[in-house]
């Protein structure tokens, strides 16, 4: 699904309002109810107060309206309208005067200089003083009133996006702290990297119903994964399908002491649905393969420590690369022969992306559909320092296009960068998957989809989200702090499932 700037969100208004057709202030009544019905179902105590802080735009004509309709629906209402500038938005202007006719609710103005509002214990504290539209850092006596509300005890909860955060570029100045975040009609671009995501909390996104033929108008630049976009993607298997129908994969991985990233590997392989699955290593991993996951086939390397070689590729589909190798010179050579003579994809992650990094130019000979996995600090040694998430952001989208790869950027919302300039945000997972070997378990789902036939973006589209899907379902039983990246792999098929028949976990 698109993830719209603030401008094309502004343009979608007016689209809308000139098409369907809709008075402006009908459209805002229209987004404050659906924020209604989302903040009465996620929060149904009207016994504690609801207070807002409103500005003088339309978001905080959107609080304005939100105060009147949790009034009549009983809650215990409380408003402060900030005098920013002079005048109000006239939507604003309409929904104070609408507000005010009610007579029963307390609003107290705030300019510059006046005290803080007290802000009582479990009350919910809903943001709508500064929306989208913002475009520089906030600061003065409104920047202190915003860090004055992060301290409160209060339920924090922001309209649209919390006040002070810019939706496409770094945050700059004050930002409230929000736990909650309901963002109309698309989520903000924001939302989904670190640097700011962690400022909207818990976020979530409803239509408000703008015109559905402007969204053509929109570039897919930005989208984020839903599970209906990655169930129309899943391969469907016939009664007469057989193993080799579904693709031989090679998993070069391991060294001395990381083996258990060659079994990680290729058991996820396996498990994401690779018909055969063979691991090349050193000697030293012979006997713990053999007994670790006797599903696979062995190929043992000359060399008794380190991968040193590549052997014979020509009965493989694809060919996943990197967990645990290591980067001795002996492994270096071995990955440059790889790049040099594959005529499939490679999934290349860990140590083989750090080789890459000292051989920047190996990049542009990998094989046609290849994959990079890295995390941030792998994306960093092959890339360089990023000044802000939305400088790495377009770094990735800028390698993806010049090297003609699929690039994963592995964390929290993963990135999934292609050759046409498209990145794709993914939606499932969670911290309990920040564990040893997690990455290695991604490296063979990849691998395994790419066997099948899956195209590359498809099959990083598909992986990613059944491995946070994966996860999540584990922690949902295990809890986060116990999780283990083998646990990735033995709920791989609840995964699949869940996406097939139940609707997945967004």
């Amino acid at each position: 699904m698109k993830i719209p700037s603030a401008a094309q969100i502004r343009d979608w208004d007016s689209y809308t309002i000139k098409n369907e057709p809709i008075d402006s202030v009908d459209l805002m009544e229209r987004a404050s109810n659906t924020f209604c019905k989302w903040f009465k179902k996620r929060f149904p105590e009207t016994k504690r107060q609801v207070l807002l802080i409103c500005g003088p735009g339309n978001n905080g004509g959107d609080g304005l309206a939100i105060a009147r309709m949790l009034a009549l629906d009983h809650y215990e209402v409380k408003v402060w309208l900030c005098r920013v500038s002079e005048g109000l938005s006239p939507d604003a202007q309409t929904n104070l005067n609408r507000l005010q006719a009610l007579r029963s609710i307390p609003i107290k103005m705030l300019y510059v200089g006046d005290p803080f509002p007290e802000i009582p214990d479990r009350s919910y504290l809903i943001d709508a003083l500064f929306g989208s539209g913002l475009n520089r850092p906030v600061g003065g006596y409104w920047a202190t009133l915003i860090e004055q509300l992060n301290q409160v005890s209060a339920t924090r909860i922001a309209v649209d996006i919390p006040s002070g955060l810019f939706t496409d570029r770094a945050p700059d100045g004050a930002v409230f702290q929000a736990e909650y975040t309901f963002s109309f009609e698309r989520p903000k671009l924001a939302f989904f990297l670190p640097v700011s995501g962690a400022f909207a909390g818990e976020w979530e996104t409803q239509s408000i119903g703008l015109h559905p033929d402007f969204e053509s108008n929109i570039p897919n630049t930005y989208q984020y994964l839903t599970v209906d976009a990655i169930r129309a993607r899943l391969h469907t298997r016939h009664k007469f399908d057989h193993k080799g129908s579904f693709g031989h994969s090679l998993i070069i991985a391991g060294s001395h002491g990381k083996i258990g990233a060659a079994l990680l590997t290729a058991k996820a392989c396996l498990r994401a649905g690779s018909g055969l699955v063979t691991i090349h290593a050193p000697k030293c991993a012979y006997e713990i393969l053999q007994i670790g996951f006797p599903e696979a086939m062995c190929i043992c390397d000359s060399h008794q420590f380190v991968v040193s070689d590549v052997g014979n590729l020509a009965p493989f589909k694809a060919i996943g690369v990197g967990p645990g190798i290591g980067t001795n010179s002996l492994t270096e050579r071995a990955l440059h022969d790889l790049i040099e003579r594959s005529s499939v994809p490679l999934v290349v992650d860990a140590d083989a992306i750090n080789i890459l990094a000292k051989n920047y130019d190996w990049l542009r000979a990998l094989p046609s559909g290849s994959i990079l996995s890295p995390h941030p600090k792998e994306f960093e040694r092959l890339v360089g320092p990023s000044a802000s998430d939305f400088d790495r952001l377009n770094k990735l989208q800028q390698l993806a296009m010049e090297m003609e790869l699929v690039i994963i950027l592995k964390g929290a919302n993963t990135a999934i960068a292609d050759p046409e300039g498209r990145i794709f945000f993914n939606t499932t997972g969670n911290p309990g998957m920040a564990t040893g070997g997690s990455g290695d378990v991604l490296t063979g789902i990849l691998t395994g989809l790419l066997a099948q036939g899956y195209s590359s973006l498809d099959a990083a589209l598909v992986g990613v989200y059944l491995h946070g899907l994966a996860g999540d379902i584990a922690a949902e039983l295990l809890e986060q702090e116990s999780l283990l990246s083998g646990d990735l792999i033995d709920y791989l098929g609840k995964a699949f499932g869940s996406i097939r028949h139940s609707g997945g976990l967004l």
